[in-house]
C-alpha cells in the first residue's frame, strides 16, 4: 500500500494555470505519482528494511560468537598440545642430562682408578729402588 506524498490536484492546477491543457497536466501528474511511488520508500518499506537489518545483525552476532568460541577451543587445544610437547621435550632433556652425568661419573672413576694404579705403581717402583 503506497501513500503518495505528491499533491496531484495542486500540480494539475499549477500546470493548467501556466497554460498547459488539463488532459496533459493530468497525464503528467499521474506519471509523476507513478515515478514517486516507484522510487520513494514508504514507512512500511523502511520498517521492513529495519527489521531485515536487525535480523542480519543478529545472525552476524551469532555467527561471530560461534567463531569466537571456535577460536577459544582452538587456542585451548593448542595450549594443551604445547604443554604436552614441552613436557615430552623436558623429559628427553632430563634423560640426556642423566645419561651425560652417568658418562661423566664413569670417566671420573675410570680416571681416578687409573691414576691410583699409576701412583701405586710409582710408589712400588720407588720402594723397590729404595731397597
Amino acid at each position: 500500500m503506497n501513500y503518495t506524498v505528491f499533491d496531484t490536484h495542486a500540480f494539475v492546477k499549477r500546470l493548467t494555470a501556466a497554460g498547459m491543457p488539463e488532459a496533459q497536466a493530468e497525464v503528467l501528474a499521474d506519471e509523476q505519482v507513478r515515478l514517486i511511488d516507484d522510487r520513494l520508500a514508504t514507512k512500511e518499506d523502511i520498517a521492513k528494511l529495519q527489521a531485515a537489518t536487525k535480523e542480519d545483525i543478529a545472525k552476524l552476532q551469532a555467527a561471530t560468537k560461534e567463531d569466537i568460541a571456535r577460536v577459544h577451543e582452538d587456542i585451548a587445544k593448542l595450549q594443551a598440545t604445547t604443554k604436552t610437547d614441552l613436557r615430552e621435550m623436558e623429559l628427553k632433556i632430563d634423560a640426556k642430562i642423566e645419561s651425560v652425568k652417568s658418562e661423566i661419573v664413569k670417566w671420573m672413576f675410570g680416571t681416578i682408578g687409573f691414576q691410583t694404579i699409576v701412583v701405586v705403581g710409582a710408589v712400588v717402583a720407588l720402594a723397590r729402588l729404595a731397597h
